[in-house]
């Protein structure tokens, strides 16, 4: 499954690498190769088998005032050259509006070679159609009871080489492969329904790695349990309302993470770019190094060294090295998510600021922008047991169902899966429905307490939106359970 395409630095020689049309501007090319499979079996009913493939490059031009972009799938040096004299013009036009006046962006593509990255591909992966039957024995599992009203297991394993060329050397290369897998059951009973699945209904379980990760998600196996918690669901009470003690495990802290962190704290979003589109940031450029985000147990990093997680990488797309960094510590905030450029144009206004190696692309026919990677709540030191006991009325909630969160990426209403009520310290029975609402601002200065390292849980989802046009981008999110005080919860989702 997703055998390997040629080498990409075979396939794209430094020599086809065209030099710039512009004396002293530099050119970087990213070449990218991805090879997608999606499997999947609804209803016990094998679907055909989806084979999707997409190869092409960008050509960027940095001048000194300016940078422009141009994609293109024709990867001979003639196609290249072709690109360059596009991202060329439109370098010149951004270096007219004086954007980054007073800056060399010339300075900021390192050409220095990296050793090449460690092979993210992990296990070997079994013949497809052994797949298929693995996907055919969990959905039968899931159809024991009729009130099974829809059921589906699926998996989408995409294998990636890419490969970034600057001034014609070897930047960086690697090869990964994105594991995708999921299960879902609906249960009915008249006007109520209830679904269940195995990492969220928009893929919560997704890691580097081959077929361990497969192992890892609990979908070998699965399918009866996803099946029995959402008729579990379908019988259960409606989530009480009113404020009370929040638990919220990893699969759904991976949602809080991404809305009320990752996003607010974008430096491309913070300078204005998406707020044409999807809003902009409550977070402003004075807030870095004295503004208490949370309480002082939280502490985030921006980690893309961390094995297996979904969006580890050892360079980011416009060549800058990846390493981990502190975004939040010890409540404080830190750091933006912002790459090389968007720092530049922050500069440019009187505002420096130490940012993250994240200047990602959805693949090789868009620009990097800031995104984030593996975004992870660091383990605290409470065990899951003890959350327990110090809660004398709340709500576990776990895995996302349903998310709104205003234009500032501020106010927010979080919908879950599956809740569990938590009395006198003590796990309680499972309510049906349950979600939450707070403000990023003060909710995450109610948190009260951090798992421990045995909590800790490394997910991620595929379906990341952000820009014009439009980029979908795999995102790691790491993070043990989190207790918040005072938290206003209610049902009937």
């Amino acid at each position: 499954m997703n055998r390997p395409s040629a080498g990409l630095a075979t396939a794209v020689p430094a020599t086809a690498v065209p030099s710039s049309p512009s004396p002293g501007a530099r050119v970087t090319v990213r070449v990218v190769d991805d090879v997608a499979e999606r499997l999947m079996v609804r209803r016990s009913i094998v679907h055909p088998v989806e084979i999707a493939r997409d190869r092409g490059a960008m050509v960027t031009v940095w001048r000194r005032g300016g940078v422009g972009y141009c994609a293109s799938a024709d990867l001979t040096t003639a196609g290249l050259r072709d690109a360059a004299e596009v991202a060329d013009r439109w370098a010149a036009i951004v270096e007219r509006h004086g954007v980054f006046d007073g800056l060399d962006l010339r300075e900021l593509p390192d050409a220095t070679p990296q050793p090449a990255a460690p092979d993210a591909t992990g296990e070997p992966m079994p013949p497809r159609a052994e797949l298929l039957g693995l996907l055919r024995v969990e959905s039968e599992a899931m159809r024991a009871d009729p009130r099974i009203v829809s059921w589906a297991a699926r998996l989408q394993v995409t294998r990636r080489e890419q490969s970034l060329l600057v001034d014609g050397v070897l930047r960086s290369q690697s090869t990964q492969r994105f594991v995708e897998p999921n299960l879902e059951a609906t249960a009915a009973d008249g006007p109520v329904s209830q679904t269940r699945s195995l990492g969220g209904q928009y893929n919560g379980f997704c890691r580097q790695g081959g077929f361990e990760v497969i192992r890892a998600s609990g979908l070998v196996g699965g399918g009866a349990r996803v099946a029995r918690e959402a008729l579990e669901l379908l019988a259960a009470p409606e989530c009480p309302s009113g404020p009370m003690e929040l638990l919220l495990m990893p699969d759904q802290m991976m949602l809080q993470i991404h809305e009320s962190i990752g996003h607010p704290l974008e430096l491309d979003r913070i300078l204005g770019d998406e707020r044409n589109f999807a809003g902009g940031s409550f977070v402003t450029l004075d807030m870095f190094g004295r503004y208490a985000y949370g309480s002082p147990l939280l502490d985030v990093s921006f980690d893309p060294g961390v094995p297996g997680e979904l969006a580890g990488y050892a360079v980011d797309d416009d060549g800058e090295t990846a390493r981990k960094v502190w975004l939040i510590r010890k409540g404080i905030l830190q750091r933006p998510l912002g790459g090389a450029l968007s720092r530049a144009r922050a500069a440019a206004r009187g505002v420096p600021l130490e940012g993250t190696a994240n200047a990602r692309a959805v693949g090789w026919h868009r620009p990097p922008i800031d995104r984030m990677a593996n975004l992870n709540v660091e383990p605290g030191d409470t065990p899951f047991d003890a959350m327990v006991a110090s809660v004398e009325r709340g709500v576990l909630m776990r895995t996302n169902v349903s998310w709104s969160i205003d234009d500032a990426r501020n106010k927010f209403q979080f919908g879950c899966e599956w809740g569990q009520l938590i009395v006198d310290g003590r796990l309680g029975e499972v309510v049906r429905n349950p979600g939450y609402r707070g403000v990023s601002a003060t909710f995450w200065r109610s948190l009260a307490a951090v798992g421990d390292a045995a909590g800790v849980e490394v997910l991620g989802t595929p379906y990341c939106g952000k820009g014009e046009p439009g980029q979908v981008v795999r995102v790691g999110h790491a993070s043990p359970p989190c207790l918040f005080r005072g938290v206003d919860v209610f049902g009937g989702g």
